[in-house]
C-alpha cells in the first residue's frame, strides 16, 4: 500500500531527467515563492486547504504514482504519438502536477489560466536547462505540460487523446 504524503514524490526520482526537473523546481526561487503566495491566497484568505509547496510535492508524488501503474498496462499518447519518451513523459506529469495551482497565487477564478501564463517562462528556463541540445524537445514538453496545468480543472476536458493499451 503507497501512503500519500510529501515524501511519496522521493519513490519516483528512478529517472535522471525527472531527478533534474524535481531539484530544478525545487530550488527555484520563483517557483518556491509563487507557490508560497498561492497559500496567502487560498489558505489565508479564501480559507481553503493548502496549495502552496506541500500541496505540489504530495500532488507531484500522487501524479507519478498513478502513473506507474497505470503505464503497467497502456501507453501514454506522448509516446504513442512520438512526441517524447517515457521518461520524458513522466517529466509531464511531474511538472503539470508540480505546477498546476501557481496561478493561485494570482486569484482562484480562472487559477488553471493564470497557472499557465506564471509556468510558461519558469518552464523556458528548466526545460533548456534540462534539455540543452534539444529545443525542439523543449517546445513539445512545454506544450504537453501546460496543457496539463490548464486541463486539470475539473470544468475543462482534458484533450490528450487518452491511453491506449500497450497490446494494441
Amino acid at each position: 500500500m503507497v501512503t500519500v504524503s510529501a515524501n511519496l514524490i522521493h519513490s519516483h526520482m528512478d529517472e535522471p531527467k525527472v531527478e533534474q526537473m524535481f531539484h530544478l523546481m525545487e530550488s527555484d526561487l520563483e517557483i518556491q515563492n509563487t507557490l508560497l503566495m498561492s497559500n496567502v491566497m487560498a489558505v489565508e484568505r479564501l480559507k481553503y486547504n493548502d496549495h502552496g509547496p506541500v500541496h505540489a510535492k504530495i500532488t507531484a508524488g500522487s501524479a507519478l504514482e498513478i502513473f506507474y501503474l497505470v503505464t503497467q498496462e497502456v501507453t501514454p499518447t506522448t509516446v504513442q504519438n512520438k512526441i517524447c519518451s517515457i521518461e520524458d513523459a513522466k517529466v509531464v506529469v511531474l511538472c503539470g502536477s508540480y505546477l498546476h495551482d501557481l496561478g493561485n497565487s494570482i486569484h482562484r477564478v480562472n487559477h488553471q489560466s493564470h497557472s499557465c501564463i506564471l509556468a510558461n517562462p519558469i518552464l523556458n528556463r528548466l526545460l533548456k536547462t534540462a534539455y540543452p541540445n534539444d529545443a525542439a524537445l523543449v517546445v513539445r514538453l512545454k506544450s504537453e505540460i501546460l496543457h496539463a496545468i490548464f486541463s486539470h480543472e475539473e470544468d475543462v476536458e482534458c484533450k490528450c487523446g487518452g491511453w491506449s493499451s500497450k497490446d494494441s
